[in-house]
């Protein structure tokens, strides 16, 4: 399974089964360059245990605002649709496999 850059019109259908890592993120901030391939690695490594759903903020408007996402990068941790934990700023990855394994 790939990441997946998800849309206003498609996020819903990315999220709604299974556990979900949300990155709501922007092209011009640093951190969020920082924690893409942490989210790569991530991805291949958990296998399909989890999926990485890619929102930019700047073209997403609409569900950054549902998701009241003040800063970025913001990731946010969907079980079945629904938001189950959520983490600020840059991580590394052990700290999200542990942030997401939590919810399997």
């Amino acid at each position: 399974m790939a990441i997946v850059n998800a849309t206003d019109q498609t996020f819903t259908a990315e999220t709604e089964s299974g556990v979900v890592l949300v990155d709501f993120w922007a092209p011009w901030c640093g951190p969020c360059k920082m924690i893409a391939p942490v989210l790569e690695e991530l991805e291949t490594e958990m296998g399909g245990k989890v999926k990485v759903v890619k929102v930019d903020v700047d073209e997403n408007q609409e569900t950054a605002a549902k998701f009241e996402v003040m800063s970025i990068p913001s990731l946010f941790v969907m079980k079945d649709g629904q938001v189950v934990d959520k983490t600020l700023g840059f991580q590394p990855k052990e700290a999200l496999a542990e942030l997401v394994s939590k919810h399997f």
